[in-house]
């Protein structure tokens, strides 16, 4: 399964008040992760695409396990796991050194931007999610 690994580190405007990274972000990290992911398949714009389609996530799951904090350097992981017609399903995780933050599933689906319907993915991009999905290759953001 493809996989992609992104560093970041956490600014103030990622804390509450007490310097822990406020939930909510972290679903953020993990957009970031799935984006860079995507693009790294070679697609270059991941929200829209050329066409009008729409990447909108219809799942998401999550599981927070420790928090990061003020100044830590962390890494958002997005893995293919599988992928249908117009939707992809990602297994995703931040985490700091060997320590496991936050971990959760993600569905992402095709949809046609103006009617908001799935849509079938152009063949390029499942040809490369089947390789994705078969895959044992880990892209390093850094």
């Amino acid at each position: 399964m493809l996989e992609y690994k992104l560093p970041i580190r956490v600014y103030i405007e990622d804390t509450d008040a007490g310097g822990i990274v406020y939930y909510v972000n972290y679903l953020k990290y993990f957009e970031r992760a799935r984006t860079e992911l995507i693009r790294s398949m070679g697609v270059d714009k991941t929200a829209v695409m050329e066409d009008g389609s729409v990447f909108v996530v219809t799942s998401a799951s999550i599981d927070y396990l420790a928090p990061a904090r003020l100044d830590d350097e962390i890494v958002a992981r997005a893995t293919v796991i599988g992928a249908g017609g117009a939707s992809i399903v990602f297994e995703q995780d931040v985490s700091r050194g060997a320590e496991i933050l936050a971990r959760g599933k993600v569905t992402a689906a095709l949809t046609d931007g103006q009617t908001g319907r799935p849509k079938r993915m152009p063949i390029k991009l499942r040809s490369a999610l089947k390789v994705a999905v078969n895959s044992n290759e880990v892209m390093d953001g850094r």
